[in-house]
Order: C-alpha cells, then structure tokens, then sequence
C-alpha cells in the first residue's frame, strides 16, 4: 500500500526593508507595500497603483514580480539602478528579497491605527460632493495632507480620502472628509444614496506622503474638485504654524456652482504670514453667467502674471489624474525641479482595476 502524501505549502516570500533593518513575510495575493502596511511599517507611499512613484525604492537583492510594467513611471537610467515600485512587486514563494527605501529626513511619522467612527455630519457642498464628519473611538494623529482609510461594515474595498482640516496636536477625534460621488462607486454610491448619519465605519490611517516640506521657497498650489482637502489642510495647518512664506493657490473647477470653502480659504489668506493670492478658474462656466473670474483650465495660469517667479517656487498638486499630468508637464516647461513638486492623485474605482 502507497502511503499518500500531502504536498506542503510553500514558505511566502520574505522582504528585508533597510534601513530600517525590518523582515516580513510577502503572501502571493499581496505587493510589498500591502505586506509592509498590513504590518504596521510606515513605508512611503501615496496612490499605490504606480503612478505617484512615492513608494519608489531600490532592489538591492532578490526578484521580483512586477504586476505592471515598472518601466510605466520608472526611467531606463532608474530601472538599470534596481528601482522598482512596492505597490507593483510580488515576491514568489521561498524569494528572499532586500529592498532599500528611500525616507525623507522631515518625513512625518504617526503610528497607524485602525477604529471605528460613527458618521455625525453629511452635509452637501456641490452638487456631487458632501463634507463628511467623522467622531472616532480613538484619537488618530496625522500631517496634514495625508488620508485615511474609509469602510463601512458591507463593503469589502476600503476607499482612501484625505483629511480636510489641519490636524490637532495628540490626535483628532472628529475627522472631516471631502468626498465626492464617483459614478459606480460602491462607497460613494451607499453614501450618497441616502442620508447616512449614525453609520459606522472602520478608519485605518494615517497614510500618504503629500505634506508640506520645510524651506523658504514661495509656494504655488493646484487643486481641483474633491482635491481641495488635502490642500485646504496643509493651508490651514500652515497659516496656523505662522508659516511666511509667499503663495498662490489656483482652484480649479467646472463652474460657479462647483466652488465651495470659499469662506474658508478667505480667512486663512487673511492671516497668512506672507503674501497669499487666491485664484478660482472655471472650465465650463456659461459665458453670459457674469462671472468675472479666469477661465480655462486651471493648468493654463501656472504663469506670470498669475504665478510670478514660477521656477523658483515648490509646487503642491492635488486632483484628477488629467489635471496632475497637465500641471506636471507645464511645471517642467517652466523649470521647476522635480524634487520641488509633490502631488496626489485622486484616483477614482476605474483606475483601481
């Protein structure tokens, strides 16, 4: 009689993170950024579908498998150097990779935590996006310009929004999110699909690298739709901190009616600690509406007059993806250095796929 014999299940793959000096297990179902925030580790990392490149770090051991193509975002010069994308890399089974990540020395580091909130305000601001409050179990602390996590109990996929509000030291409890209606959504489409104050959620962040860096550079910031938290956060966590340095803000969007915190930027221009200018431009506003304001997409006033001085200044971009790629190109064309603009993407579920 042939006695039967069970295959045994292959080891995963394990990822040695330097300098951090940390090894941890890699499923096959996971990319190294999932393993390494799944643990706890606060890797950098912003979109994580390898457009933002914030999770960019050098191979310097090991295989991997590249669920799209890095050679996508990653230059010929930065492939040859063993660069990959963590939230594009598998390791296979039994693989033993070392990866080297990049970490900024300002890099903001807040323990992330996973709660539950209960959803207190849902209150509309454009036709497609409401201002969600969120009343937490927990304290959670963040920069101002990261996200968070957002899922109710019945839906799988969490959905990523960046905070709306400067951040409090020790942690907020009260949490405020801009979110806006995303055709085919599962979270947008229960959300707005009737009033949901009182439900819960599960709140896991903080994550993102989009914060502000310290220097003395004047600033230009971009935003368009659902993009305006993040930077109405750094905005007011700046103004707060007595931050003095010159800024533009251009906001972009469809018409008057997609215009919103109007008020709220006004107060911060009023204390910020340098020059501060605000421009709304509208794409599709009727021209006999009377608005008086730009027009145009919002990318065609990264200039003078509206800019002045644009190659000296830092550049911090949030909105669609069309928007991002637009102001990237004009940044480059007038000569700011690429280490000088950071962007989030706000991806919407097709880009998810």
């Amino acid at each position: 009689m042939f006695g039967i014999f069970k295959r045994r299940p292959k080891e995963p793959g394990t990822v040695r993170i330097e300098p951090l000096g940390i090894d941890l297990p890699v499923l096959s179902n996971q990319s190294v950024l999932q393993a390494a925030l799944e643990a706890g580790i606060d890797f950098p990392h912003s979109c994580k579908v390898g457009t933002c490149m914030a999770c960019r770090s050098r191979l310097r051991s090991g295989k991997v498998k590249a669920i799209r193509d890095f050679s996508y975002v990653l230059s010929a010069e930065e492939l040859k150097a063993g660069y990959i994308l963590a939230c594009q890399a598998k390791v296979a089974p039994g693989e033993r990779i070392v990866l080297e990540v990049e970490i900024d020395s300002q890099r903001p580091h807040h323990p992330q935590i996973t709660c539950q909130g209960r959803i207190t305000a849902q209150t509309p601001l454009t036709h497609d996006i409401v201002e969600l409050r969120v009343t937490l179990d927990q304290p959670l602390a963040y920069a101002a310009g990261q996200y968070a996590a957002l899922r109710p109990a019945h839906i799988e996929r969490a959905r990523e929004y960046s905070f709306a509000a400067a951040p409090t030291p020790g942690g907020d409890r009260e949490l405020r999110f801009f979110v806006r209606l995303t055709p085919g959504g599962q979270f947008t489409g229960w959300l707005f699909g009737e009033p949901r104050v009182g439900q819960m959620l599960e709140i896991t962040g903080p994550g993102g690298d989009f914060w502000l860096r310290d220097a003395a550079a004047p600033l230009v910031f971009v935003a368009g739709g659902s993009g305006l938290a993040p930077v109405l956060s750094v905005l007011e966590a700046a103004a707060n901190a007595g931050v003095a340095r010159d800024a533009v803000f251009l906001f972009g969007a469809r018409t008057q009616g997609d215009l919103y915190k109007l008020d709220v930027v006004e107060a911060i221009a009023g204390r910020w600690a340098a020059t501060f200018r605000f421009v709304p431009v509208l794409s599709h506003e009727p021209p006999d509406s009377g608005w008086t304001g730009a027009r145009g997409f919002v990318t065609e006033y990264l200039a003078a007059p509206h800019v002045p001085d644009i190659a000296g200044r830092h550049a911090y971009l949030c909105g669609p993806p069309p928007m991002i790629d637009a102001a990237l190109t004009v940044l480059a064309a007038a000569g700011v250095a690429d280490g000088h603009v950071h962007y989030d993407k706000f991806l919407d579920t097709s880009s998810l796929v």
